[in-house]
């Protein structure tokens, strides 16, 4: 496995990054627990997760199947480097009127102490505000985590789903407080998907921040099995799929004439991408993990990434120069 420094910090993690919201809803306990133990033999010491995984009934249930998996010790939790998320309604009465989507310093605190307990844990090593909230200011957000920093209770603190401008105003606001900010952002980006690479990207880059890119099979639109047909697809997924027939299959030709398959050149397309440190893998089985594992050492050579470019376009360069001179 190849490891990467995330962001402008000294924590080094490993290139693919152990996605587990499937852990619960999708995958039995027992199944995560293996997933996660090969994945951690394998080499991969960089696991995400979010409070609010679980599915709308049981929200929380994700955290704690990773906290038993971290009970069972043999150094399991010290070999990780655990990302969670808040901002989510975990749906507790208790939390009132706070208790809907949002970043108050008030709602951090409880939702902090509240995925320590259920992972089992006295400390997360990255700490990622699950969306903007244009409601909170960063001077709360930043005192907020500058004391839970400061208590040993967060190491890094990341974002996710954040526009350009506000990574910007995230860094500058923190730069004011002699603070390190944001070491990541979690994005969307895939081959189907390139629209960050006009603000976020670039932003990302010049400013410290590791991208972590969520989805980067497009919803499984990228897998193998996309235009086999089989297994069960919801009716948007089929729509999608004939909405795009054409691209895929130029891309299935394309994976054939490179000898792999497409998930693991839609994964190594994302990892070639110098603002990447690590995309998310989700793995329901044992199997979809191995056939992640090979990525890394998958080059795309500048004839394979042109033909990519042609067959999914993105903006072509960063902003402005892509819409303007």
């Amino acid at each position: 496995m190849q490891y990467s420094y995330l962001g402008k910090s000294g924590l080094k993690v490993s290139r693919l990054c152990l996605g587990t919201m499937n852990f619960g809803p999708e995958t039995e306990e027992k199944d995560a627990f293996r997933i996660m133990d090969a994945a951690l033999d394998a080499g991969i010491n960089f696991f995400d997760t979010a409070n609010v995984y679980g599915g709308k009934e049981r929200a929380g249930w994700t955290e704690e199947i990773i906290g038993r998996w971290f009970k069972q010790g043999g150094g399991r939790r010290e070999k990780v480097v655990l990302a969670t998320k808040v901002y989510g309604d975990m749906q507790n009465e208790a939390d009132g009127p706070n208790g809907p989507r949002g970043l108050s310093a008030y709602k951090i605190r409880r939702h902090l102490e509240a995925s320590l307990e259920r992972l089992q844990t006295d400390h997360i090593e990255l700490y990622q505000m699950h969306h903007v909230d244009r409601n909170v200011s960063w001077d709360e957000l930043w005192g907020a985590f500058e004391t839970f920093v400061k208590q040993g209770r967060i190491d890094y603190i990341g974002s996710s789903n954040f526009a350009g401008w506000h990574i910007a105003v995230a860094q500058a606001e923190a730069k004011a407080r002699h603070f390190l900010g944001l070491v990541s952002e979690q994005h969307l980006y895939n081959l189907m998907e390139r629209t960050p690479e006009l603000e976020v990207l670039p932003a990302a880059q010049e400013l410290g921040l590791g991208v972590i890119p969520w989805s980067p099979l497009s919803g499984g639109l990228l897998g193998r099995n996309a235009l086999s047909g089989s297994g069960s697809r919801s009716a948007r997924s089929k729509e999608k799929i004939d909405q795009h027939r054409s691209q895929l299959e130029a891309f299935d030709k394309l994976c054939k004439e490179l000898g792999e398959p497409q998930d693991v050149v839609a994964l190594a397309w994302v990892l070639s991408n110098p603002a990447v440190t690590a995309p998310i893998i989700g793995p329901r089985t044992i199997e979809q993990l191995e056939d992640a594992l090979r990525v890394p050492e998958v080059q795309l050579d500048e004839s394979a990434l042109q033909k990519l470019d042609e067959i999914f376009p993105g903006p072509g360069k960063p902003a402005p120069e892509a819409y303007a001179w």
